[in-house]
């Protein structure tokens, strides 16, 4: 287990790494606003003792890869999107699996579509269709308590309050839960960790949403010829579970795992076997 800062193409990047680097490479890319700190160690550790080289990232603006100012992010949507490819040349990776939760999610389905030479096979959590559909009918909106959180946003803490910051990421957390429930001491551990390792406090939590425009580089789901696994929880709140079965829909022969409980959320660890099992079944099939 290696932590390190890592420039490619002149962006600093901080990356960890676990496993034997001889093994399959499994990137692992997380949601908006959040550290690699939310893919926990533990996650980490069962995945590689499962035979992969498991890596995991900061994005920018998060932990202690690169930051611009609060509210005025000094990159693109599409820029964000290719750090993992920045991350496996940085590694001399070749190609990799990954696994990308929510935000993290849509940047991998435009990865295998447009890069698909750099995956070996794709994983999606609680995320959304971010490419074209062959179908024109709406999919689910978010539940009211997640419009709510949008709609009037908590007041920003004092982000030299540490305390103040820590209760405000857990907070942030809290209405994304499923039935499963929230687990306030494994979102406040993990908090904790973040802001002791974050450059920026509050350019982590902002700056994701502050990037303007949208890419221009289109696709369609369809194009995707990765071999793709799709878990999703059935209690997502906010990209309720026929979100997950749009995606196994439409990216052909995907395969779709129901997370039962689950809301839109890091996996938690009562999940564990079952997303480490499919992931590893999932990735075997493509080592070589």
């Amino acid at each position: 287990m290696t932590e390190r800062i890592m420039t490619a193409d002149g962006v600093e990047l901080c990356l960890e790494t676990f496993g034997a680097a001889t093994d399959p490479a499994l990137l692992l890319i997380a949601g908006a606003a959040l550290s690699m700190d939310w893919w926990e160690p533990a996650f980490c550790t069962r995945l590689a003792e499962q035979g992969r080289f498991v890596i995991r990232y900061d994005h920018r603006d998060t932990g202690r890869s690169v930051t611009s100012p609060a509210g005025a992010p000094s990159y693109t949507g599409d820029e964000l999107a290719t750090d993992p490819l920045r991350i496996l040349n940085a590694l001399g990776v070749a190609r990799a699996h990954l696994v990308g939760v929510s935000m993290g999610g849509g940047m991998a389905q435009y990865l295998a579509a447009r890069h698909a030479d750099r995956l070996r096979t794709l994983t999606l959590v609680a995320t959304s269709p971010a490419g074209e559909r062959s179908g024109q009918e709406c999919l689910p909106p978010p539940e009211p308590r997640i419009r709510a959180t949008f709609e009037d946003p908590a007041a920003e803490p004092d982000w030299a309050d540490r305390q103040g910051v820590v209760d405000y990421l857990v907070e942030a957390e809290r209405p994304f839960a499923g039935s499963l429930g929230f687990d306030e001491e494994r979102a406040r551990r993990v908090a904790n960790i973040a802001v002791d390792r974050t450059r920026d406090l509050a350019a982590s939590v902002t700056n994701h949403w502050a990037i303007s425009g949208g890419s221009t580089d289109q696709f369609r789901l369809a194009e995707i010829a990765v071999p793709t696994l799709v878990l999703h929880g059935t209690d997502d709140p906010l990209f309720p579970y026929a979100h997950g079965e749009a995606l196994a829909a439409e990216i052909p022969g995907a395969t779709l795992v129901p997370l039962a409980g689950m809301g839109h959320e890091m996996p938690p660890p009562a999940l564990w076997d079952t997303v480490v099992s499919a992931v590893v079944r999932h990735t075997g099939q493509m080592t070589a």
